[in-house]
């Protein structure tokens, strides 16, 4: 099958177009014709190996899967023993080992039939920021019905997912974001939006921060959080060096949460069926949309992933993979 790899750390320079082995599915496990994949930025992170923390659970010296990508839209064409509710046939999507490939093979539990009202690049764009975004707006930051919600990097991947969960449950949202991704968050539901290349941040205090940018200081973001409000951060892409990168804003904040009145919340997302299928019921009763920025094709993921490095996404990047 017709695969990227990478054998070892780096730049989008790594990558390499080959043929490989379709893989096996083994216990619990199925194996999925991949018909698009997302980019987003663990893809970045497990091809460069930074922060160098990454590479304790990913192989040291070079990547023990070299085959990149997680996010996934597909068609199960095999399972291993174990699975049920999936069948060779059904349509998914969800995550896996190695998504930038013709085939992969995944978790049954991370993945969920594929909502129907949505294409299969459509699909890939959900299940990390989706996912992600979920987990802060909904179990981290605990949005309610009239909360003031502040997304940081609104017109991103996970913040656009953010704004649309955040007005589901009923808040006032305000979103900042560049200035070409006013008009986008604005058709997302948000009630305000803010150019950050104007205002650093707005002069209100919200019951909910959920920054997704990560180049603010904790201290800076503090300052926009109501006494008993809630901070979310998600990820930290700008801040510190090689082996913690913004991930040293992460542990602080979980050490100075416990002695403060605000809760500061590092936010650790994990990839389930039950977690997509509540993103399904949010699709398909039209409360979320997908944003897809723009498509590669297979041999284009390099291109795909220096165009996310760079900032210029609005929503998420995705590539299709040919039949093959």
């Amino acid at each position: 099958m017709k695969a990227i790899v990478q054998d070892r750390y780096g730049s989008a320079d790594v990558l390499r177009l080959a043929d490989i082995d379709v893989p096996t599915p083994g216990a619990g496990q199925v194996l999925v014709q991949v018909r698009a994949a997302g980019v987003d930025p663990g893809v970045w992170h497990l091809l460069t190996g930074l922060p160098y923390v990454v590479r304790l659970g990913f192989g040291l010296r070079r990547p023990r899967n070299r085959v990149p990508g997680m996010d996934l839209a597909g068609v199960v064409t095999a399972v291993g023993a174990g699975v049920t509710g999936l069948t060779p046939g059904d349509e998914v999507y969800g995550t896996g080992a190695g998504s930038f490939a013709e085939y992969t093979v995944a978790s049954a539990g991370r993945l969920a039939p594929k909502p129907a009202s949505l294409s299969f690049e459509q699909a890939a764009a959900v299940p990390i920021s989706g996912q992600t975004a979920l987990t802060a707006v909904r179990d981290a930051a605990q949005v309610r019905p009239g909360h003031r919600v502040l997304v940081i990097g609104a017109g991103g991947g996970v913040g656009s997912y953010a704004v649309q969960l955040a007005k589901a449950a009923g808040a006032h949202v305000t979103g900042l974001c560049g200035p070409t991704k006013l008009d986008l968050v604005r058709r997302l539901g948000a009630d305000e939006v803010v150019d950050y290349t104007r205002v650093d941040l707005p002069e209100h205090r919200y019951d909910a921060v959920i920054d997704t940018a990560g180049n603010r200081s904790l201290s800076r973001l503090r300052r926009a959080v109501t006494p008993t409000g809630v901070l979310v951060l998600v990820g930290g892409e700008a801040r510190g060096g090689k082996w913690l990168q913004g991930f040293d804003r992460q542990l602080r904040a979980l050490a100075l949460s416990p002695l403060v009145g605000q809760r500061l919340v590092p936010l650790m997302s994990k990839e389930s069926t039950q977690n997509l299928m509540a993103l399904t019921g949010l699709i398909e009763a039209g409360q979320i949309t997908p944003v897809v920025d723009r498509t590669w094709p297979l041999a284009g993921v390099p291109d795909a992933i220096r165009h996310l490095k760079g900032g210029h996404a609005t929503g998420k990047a995705v590539v299709t993979v040919p039949l093959p």
